[in-house]
């Protein structure tokens, strides 16, 4: 029966990522450090970025953009099974191929980090030969996981050479607005330093700039704003706590309920049937 099996998530040579799960769950949020290719075989994913909201469906592509702060949800499909791949594209793996194929590109990108692509035949046969590897959970040796990275790289320019532009901009994320970056990003659980790299700064920068905008460390500004915003949530919306509280960015009930009574002087709960 589905419901006996333990959902898997396999990695291979930290390039293929493997999901595999029959009940609704709920991703860590991540910090997206590399170009990420994405190919939904069954279920759904459900990916929370910066900008929105967007729903990967079977048979649908993801190319996600280095340098961005997502949630996800994964959902099997109706009496199904949920099982996706992923790609990583490494800054490395992406320069080396540039090199070998002498691909320039000057331009920075501005457009969508997150691109939903229809894949064509030899994209989803790419997925296929993949499959094997990470469902049987066999070693894939450096040199194979190499060509299989270029292969991947190759099939995406066949099939929109306009992501030249998309994939091989190497430019550092550049200095931005620290307070409007924070208020929009804050519910995500992710470490200081991925906040400072994702506003252009080193972490003592990053720090250092923080204290000057908001006259306190970046740790006790980020367990206030979610209080507060925990707050209003559930005295304002009636919301409840463990509906709440991910995302928020709390890593755990029992430490949300601790933190906010410190805060509030009574837990959630009471709070919610005022």
């Amino acid at each position: 029966m589905a419901d006996k099996v333990i959902p898997v998530t396999q990695v291979l040579e930290d390039s293929f990522v493997y999901s595999c799960s029959f009940e609704k769950r709920r991703a860590y949020e991540q910090f997206v450090q590399y170009y990420t290719l994405a190919f939904q075989i069954s279920g759904e994913t459900h990916i929370y970025h910066q900008n929105g909201k967007l729903v990967l469906r079977k048979n649908q592509l993801l190319l996600a953009r280095k340098n961005q702060l997502i949630k996800s949800t994964k959902i099997p499909a109706e009496d199904k099974v949920y099982k996706s791949i992923s790609v990583i594209l490494t800054n490395s793996a992406l320069q080396e191929f540039a090199l070998d194929n002498d691909i320039s590109s000057d331009k920075k990108y501005e457009g969508e980090y997150n691109l939903q692509l229809k894949p064509d035949a030899l994209l989803k046969s790419y997925f296929q030969s993949i499959l094997p590897y990470v469902e049987q959970s066999k070693k894939i040796n450096k040199k194979l996981a190499t060509l299989k990275i270029n292969e991947a790289i190759e099939l995406l320019l066949n099939l929109k050479p306009s992501l030249k532009t998309f994939l091989f901009d190497f430019s550092e994320p550049y200095k931005i607005d620290i307070e409007k970056f924070m208020q929009q990003n804050y519910h995500y659980n992710v470490p200081i330093e991925n906040f400072a790299k994702l506003t252009g700064r080193s972490l003592a920068g990053f720090k250092r700039d923080f204290v000057k905008t908001f006259q306190t460390s970046p740790r006790k500004w980020l367990q206030e704003r979610r209080l507060r915003e925990a707050h209003y949530l559930i005295k304002q919306k009636k919301k409840k706590p463990k509906d709440i509280y991910l995302n928020l960015g709390f890593e755990d009930l029992s430490h949300f309920y601790t933190s906010f009574k410190q805060k509030f002087g009574i837990t959630p709960a009471e709070m919610l049937i005022q």
